[in-house]
């Protein structure tokens, strides 16, 4: 990783390209260069035939300075500092500052680059960039640029690294209702990220993203553990209160409510919480009396009421007389 520190003094994080993807590039470029060089070549010679031998030399040098020079930095200065090569490669020319280039800074690229990669065949770009910290060729120490990668390689998706075994269920007592989602949603973004960062980034980063968790829960992180142990010890517990809203209940029932468990400690809570109260044990269970069974296609015969039955106006007692 490399700093760049932009005009409004913010720090950025880039990768500068090395020496092999880079040579790669200008590989590619040189090899589109010369195909076009040959084609505009042919042509000139097929229109100049006329012409005397120093015309024609004129011409083939006034057309190799165009194809093999001003074709480069035209391509970098429109494309912002994506020749063909770099684009191949995922690279592209940036301002010392992190900004596109201007025509300036590819022209002077280019220029440059006629001396240490056309007359030297690469060989003094090849030591500069050996040299450099950044990886930078002469040309772009002259010109105040730097060539970055664009494609970084990102971690597995949805991978967050455990926590450590010391901190499994500290947390199961946080509040954590009032903390938003976007703020999930960085804790995470970093948690997945923290070995692509830098050492010291990361550690401030991890620091501010603690001390706003914290905030939002009410309970300071505890002290002697590091900000992003913390962070994957919240987020698993997160996780875990999910998983068990989510899978605690199992499966629904006919009417789209599980059935509780009675009696199942530690889950649904203390035995009995969900059994029937003290006032409905107590009070006596009424037997219901037995229907009466008729024959299917018999008529029914109604019997006359037996004496010694109350009548229906009378308080029940709870007896039923027999069949």
């Amino acid at each position: 990783m490399s700093e760049l520190v932009t005009g409004e003094a913010v720090a950025l994080e880039l990768r500068p390209a090395r020496l092999p993807s880079r040579a790669l590039a200008v590989l590619l470029d040189l090899v589109v260069a010369a195909v076009a060089y040959v084609v505009v070549t042919i042509a000139l010679v097929a229109s100049t035939a006329s012409l005397d031998e120093a015309a024609q030399f004129a011409v083939s040098l006034a057309a190799f300075v165009l194809v093999m020079v001003g074709g480069p930095i035209a391509v970098e200065t429109l494309s912002h500092g994506r020749s063909l090569g770099k684009m191949a490669c995922g690279l592209r020319v940036v301002r010392d500052d992190g900004g596109p280039i201007r025509f300036r800074h590819a022209l002077v690229r280019g220029g440059i680059g006629v001396i240490e990669i056309l007359l030297t065949f690469g060989v003094v770009a090849c030591v500069a960039s050996l040299v450099s910290a950044r990886g930078r060729r002469l040309g772009d120490v002259f010109a105040g640029t730097l060539v970055v990668r664009e494609r970084v390689p990102v971690s597995p998706s949805g991978f967050l690294p455990p926590p450590p075994p010391w901190l499994a269920g500290r947390f199961s007592g946080l509040d954590l209702s009032a903390v938003p989602d976007g703020l999930w949603l960085a804790i995470r973004q970093y948690l997945a990220r923290m070995q692509q960062l830098d050492p010291q980034v990361g550690s401030a980063m991890a620091e501010r993203l603690a001390a706003d968790l914290a905030a939002r829960t009410g309970t300071p992180a505890p002290y002697g553990v590091p900000p992003a142990a913390y962070l994957a010890a919240v987020v698993q517990e997160r996780q875990a209160r999910e998983a068990r809203r989510a899978f605690a209940n199992g499966p629904a029932g006919a009417g789209g409510v599980a059935a509780p468990v009675v009696g199942a400690p530690g889950t649904y809570g203390a035995p009995g919480a969900y059994g029937p109260s003290s006032a409905q044990a107590s009070a006596p269970a009424q037997v219901p009396s037995p229907p009466a069974v008729t024959a299917p296609h018999s008529p029914v015969v109604h019997e006359p009421e037996p004496r010694g039955v109350p009548s229906p106006e009378a308080p029940r007692t709870g007896f039923a007389p027999p069949a």
